[in-house]
């Protein structure tokens, strides 16, 4: 058996839970009320709390099967290890794919934010710096991200304020009771297709578990603290804006957060909620590039993806050779691709991720008490009736990418298997 140089532990409780808040609280929190509002309306916390609950249970198997096993490559490890390579490789290629597409979406969602006249380039720069900084280490990405979570916790704190001072426009009774104008019940499960990829942080905590000091202890905490928190944050928020702002502009709107600012007594700190969200956007980043690139080095160690993926080195001990490759996949579709497109095509490849987590941790049979298997069988279901409402345009892409990814391992897969017969 091959023997891998291993990382370090060095994440207490408060770094991995800032890691994955960092990570669900990144740009969706500025951009995702809108379509999510259009297909919803005046049910999107109905939304909310079905997606809140599809994640709970996601990362509660999430944090059986991490504090089982605690090494880096999350759903990826937990499916090979409890259902066998084929599921292992199915996670790992929906969450390598999926999520690279996010990283270029939320390094353009920077670039808006800061020079939309030059979104690209700025995009790239941002890429970048912050490979630099994975590349010293996780114990810098950990404190990046706290004081990025910081800047945008006051921002959502300023725009909750805002919302709540007012004016608030008038509404149609009817409109509030039945959930008329835009979207309704039709588009519940939708938006909340929509709403779960924003919760879907946390699993960057799991990916991160050979990093992780007292794993069986830290990474439950971690997971569900930072649940807990965005949960109760993203519907707060929205309960506030549906409040705050007509059902139709927030539909319509491509920064909600900063339009509820722009509408109160405290539109003068519209500039704010833009530095907010161009943090936010930084830290999501920075959280996205650092999981992709450990799942990436995990599957590379299994030869799943190239083993030179698979190479730690340098004086922090990083997957140096996988947080490149994910660098440069991500500034060729920032230069290639219309990349905003594209994040509704992961949210399919994070729910097939958690659907094998579910039913990895199904088979567990060691358990604690608030971790029944009917709730890994509940996380399992609901991770598949999401994902297939989402728009069929994103169920076929990703099905897509996903066929193709499995058609190419059988076929390294039987190449393999004829130069073994051969020699």
């Amino acid at each position: 058996m091959t023997k891998h140089q291993q990382l370090q532990r060095r994440l207490g409780v408060f770094d991995a839970t800032s890691i994955g808040l960092g990570s669900m609280l990144g740009a969706g929190v500025f951009v995702v009320f809108a379509p999510a509002a259009e297909l919803a309306g005046m049910l999107l916390a109905v939304s909310i709390v079905i997606a809140g609950a599809v994640a709970y249970c996601n990362a509660v198997a999430s944090a059986q099967l991490a504090a089982k096993y605690p090494h880096s490559g999350g759903t990826y490890i937990y499916g090979r290890k409890q259902l066998g390579e084929w599921p292992g490789f199915l996670a790992g290629w929906g969450f390598v794919t999926g999520k690279t597409a996010s990283c270029a979406a939320m390094a353009f969602t920077f670039g808006q934010y800061v020079a939309p006249g030059y979104a690209t380039p700025v995009a790239i720069a941002a890429v970048a710096v912050l490979t630099g900084v994975n590349l010293f280490g996780i114990t810098r990405t950990a404190f990046l991200t706290r004081i990025l979570l910081g800047i945008v916790l006051a921002t959502l704190v300023f725009v909750a304020v805002a919302s709540v001072m007012g004016p608030h426009p008038e509404r149609a009774a009817a409109s509030a009771v039945s959930g008329a104008g835009p979207g309704g019940a039709a588009g519940v499960l939708p938006a909340a297709g929509l709403v779960f990829f924003a919760f879907a942080g946390y699993a960057r905590i799991a990916t991160l578990g050979e990093e992780v000091r007292d794993p069986a202890k830290v990474i439950p905490r971690a997971i569900l603290g930072a649940l807990a928190g965005a949960f109760t944050i993203y519907l707060v928020l929205a309960l506030l804006l549906l409040g705050h702002l007509p059902l139709a502009q927030l539909a319509a709107s491509p920064a909600p957060l900063l339009d509820a600012v722009k509408h109160s007594q405290l539109a003068a700190g519209a500039p704010f909620v833009q530095a907010g969200a161009a943090a936010a956007s930084l830290g999501a980043l920075l959280a996205l590039i650092t999981g992709v690139g450990r799942t990436t080095m995990a599957m590379a160690r299994e030869r799943d993806l190239p083993a030179p993926l698979a190479r730690i080195g340098g004086r922090h001990t990083v997957p140096f050779v996988a947080e490149l490759a994910v660098a440069a996949v991500v500034i060729v579709l920032l230069l290639t691709s219309k990349v905003l497109t594209v994040v509704g095509f992961s949210s399919f490849g994070v729910l097939m991720y958690y659907a094998v987590a579910n039913a990895a941790a199904y088979t567990l049979t060691e358990r604690p008490w608030h971790a029944p298997k009917w709730l890994n069988a509940l996380g399992l279901a609901g991770c598949l009736v999401l994902a297939f409402t989402l728009p069929q345009a994103s169920v076929l892409t990703m099905a897509a990418v996903l066929a193709a990814g499995v058609a190419g391992r059988a076929v390294v897969l039987r190449l393999h298997g004829r130069r073994g017969r051969s020699a």
